[in-house]
């Protein structure tokens, strides 16, 4: 369980310096296209977190009542997060706003990455099964997360060295939140798994609603609704093999 989780952590923090040569090797390209990767993590977080976080958080958790709020408590967390310390948001248009970038943007940015470590360990630490859909949401998202803050980096006249130094922290915030998951939270008793698992869940419904589907509306292409459905899908027919 715990080479899984540092083992998919790893490939999500790869991820996020993938979107970061795609932008610098073939900017047009990934500007035109990252609305669809955006589109599939969509889906994939969306469906994760209602087919498998949720339903996983009830079945371990005692009191399983509280588990809405506790998806609830996540979504605010992470609503919090975006306001106070990140800066930076998905931009599928040439045209958008750039926003003020500065240095509690990237502290933002790591602590994201550092909580998608913690949910990848808190995954694996329910089950092998759980583990792999929360990698896969969480790999999926850093990837087009990696595309755009590159890509506003760039028009913002950032150098590409401090751009690489910048997406590396970000890119290894996720295996260390990994690490500093399974030196500190192993052994938990149901009942604080079920509610991680909730609060991840709740991470994930925010970042799909709030960010990234915003996005997909502003691009106006027909296609990404079928792209985010599909990802939808996707997890439900993941979730038939591996169960």
């Amino acid at each position: 369980m715990e080479f899984s989780a540092i083992f998919y952590s790893s490939i999500a923090g790869a991820a996020t310096l993938i979107g970061t040569l795609l932008i610098f090797y073939y900017e047009d390209y990934a500007k035109r296209n990252s609305v669809y990767f955006i589109s599939f993590a969509a889906g994939i977080m969306l469906a994760t977190s209602f087919f498998h976080l949720i339903p996983e958080a009830i079945e371990i958790k005692e009191i399983s009542a509280n588990i809405p709020a506790w998806v609830l408590c996540g979504f605010l967390i992470f609503y919090i997060i975006q306001n106070f310390l990140v800066t930076i948001h998905p931009c599928a248009e040439e045209n958008c706003e750039v926003h003020q970038l500065g240095i509690m943007s990237f502290i933002g940015l790591s602590v994201h990455s550092l909580l998608d470590g913690v949910a990848i360990a808190v995954g694996f630490e329910v089950s092998s099964s759980i583990g792999l859909f929360t990698a896969i949401a969480v790999i999926l998202h850093e990837f087009p997360e990696g595309l755009i803050t590159t890509g506003i980096l760039i028009h913002t006249g950032e150098i590409r060295k401090k751009i690489w130094i910048y997406s590396i922290i970000v890119a290894t915030a996720t295996p260390f939140g990994v690490i500093a998951s399974l030196l500190f939270l192993k052994n938990l008793s149901p009942n604080i798994l079920g509610i991680l698992l909730a609060i991840t869940a709740g991470s994930f419904i925010y970042l799909a609603s709030a960010d990234l589907i915003p996005e997909i509306h502003k691009s106006n292409r027909k296609i990404n609704s079928v792209i985010l459905i599909f990802g939808i899908f996707l997890i439900l027919i993941l979730g038939k093999i591996f169960h």
